[in-house]
């Protein structure tokens, strides 16, 4: 028999479906399901202490319920694998990704599809306790504290190194972002880290020539 007999033979003899029963197909798909509830719920958690998207935890269900379907059809025949291959390599996602951790669930659901699909179900649920664990885990670890940004407008000229005083003796940490003058009018934006906010207003609201002062606080990058 030649390469090409053993070749033809080969390809025909993986064309055909493999015999997956019924049972472990209902099998796959009720812990997919289960697998993309949970993934579901855990996303709906974390998702209230950041942006919290309906539509994209939807999705993130969803994926684990069709990632176990193709991976069931791959295993049938060679020949369907390739053109699913194809098929799917013309998609194009430009759905932007609002947040870091967003990314982490979507590889997480699509993990839940293949090993559910497989039939590894033992390594669903080990991989499905892990990522749990470690997300509320590190989720709960301190990070250093975000500065706050102290805005003074229309302020005189004259005070500002008696806001600076102010500034210098009642935070740990301090960085003037922005300093402007208009019709000898001052304008300031310092970052800074203090542990009495309303101390440090009080005493820059009661200098004379101070008509504005604001401190605000933010929950975006935090720089070590």
């Amino acid at each position: 028999m030649s390469f090409d007999d053993i070749l033809y033979e080969v390809l025909v003899s993986s064309a055909n479906a493999t015999d997956i029963g019924l049972y472990d197909i209902i099998m796959s798909f009720g812990i997919a399901l289960i697998m993309s509830i949970y993934i579901f719920f855990i996303y709906r958690i974390m998702g209230r202490k950041n942006f919290y998207n309906k539509s994209f935890n939807i999705s993130l269900a969803v994926i684990t319920i069709l990632t176990n379907a193709i991976v069931i059809a791959i295993q049938s025949s060679i020949i369907v694998s390739l053109g699913m291959v194809g098929a799917l390599s013309i998609v194009r996602f430009r759905t932007a990704v609002k947040d870091a951790l967003d990314l982490v669930f979507m590889f997480w659901a699509i993990a839940m599809g293949i090993l559910c699909g497989v039939g590894l179900y033992h390594v669903a649920g080990l991989v499905l306790v892990i990522v749990t664990l470690l997300i509320f885990v590190l989720d709960m670890l301190p990070i250093a504290k975000a500065p706050m940004i102290l805005v003074i407008q229309n302020a005189d000229f004259g005070m500002q190194n008696d806001i600076y005083s102010i500034v210098k003796s009642n935070s740990k940490y301090y960085k003037i972002k922005s300093r402007n003058v208009v019709d000898n009018l001052l304008n300031l934006v310092i970052e800074l880290r203090t542990n009495d906010g309303d101390l440090l207003l009080e005493k820059i609201h009661n200098l004379e020539g101070v008509k504005y002062v604001s401190l605000l606080d933010h929950d975006g990058e935090v720089t070590y």
